[in-house]
This record gives structure tokens, sequence and C-alpha cells, in this order.
């Protein structure tokens, strides 16, 4: 799921909104390098997942007799590549 860098940047900023509001945290930092690590870790996020989709697509293009894209057996093959790459980064 491709999500824009302004909606990154937008949850980030309700993200930290919401920690402004509570009491339990105490922050060292700035709230404002908060929402850009928070951001950034987003975006690092979509990142991979778009790696991974990309990478799960190709495998799954790459077999001799290729299921059409949207068919249930293509499916199958790309949830399974999908999840092996996902692993492979670690998530």
């Amino acid at each position: 799921m491709k999500i824009s860098r302004e909606k990154v940047n937008h949850i980030s900023s309700l993200i930290v909104k919401d920690l402004a509001k509570r009491e339990e945290f105490d922050y060292k930092c700035d709230l404002n390098e908060v929402r850009l690590e928070i951001a950034k870790v987003m975006l690092d996020e979509l990142k991979t997942d778009e790696l991974c989709d990309q990478e799960a697509r190709k495998t799954v293009a790459s077999y001799a007799n290729s299921p059409r894209e949207g068919s249930p057996e293509w499916d199958v093959l790309y949830h399974k590549h999908y999840e092996e790459q996902l692993t492979k980064h670690g998530m």
C-alpha cells in the first residue's frame, strides 16, 4: 500500500499531538524530532514493503507457466513470496 509523504507527515503529526497530551511520557528532545523519527520509520517501512511487493511479483512472473495476475493461483504464489521477502527483510 502506498501512502504519500504528506500523509505520513500528517499521521506522524497526529501521533505526536496525541503523545504531547499524555503526561505519562517525559521527552528528552523536541517533539518535532520525535515526529521526524516517526515519519522516517514509517517511510522506511513503506519502502521495504514496496521492495517486497516488487520482488514477490518478479518471482511469480519468473515461473515458466506464470498464472495470470489476480487469479487464485497467482494470489497464493504472490503471498507466499511476499511473506518470504518480509521475513528476509526482518519484518
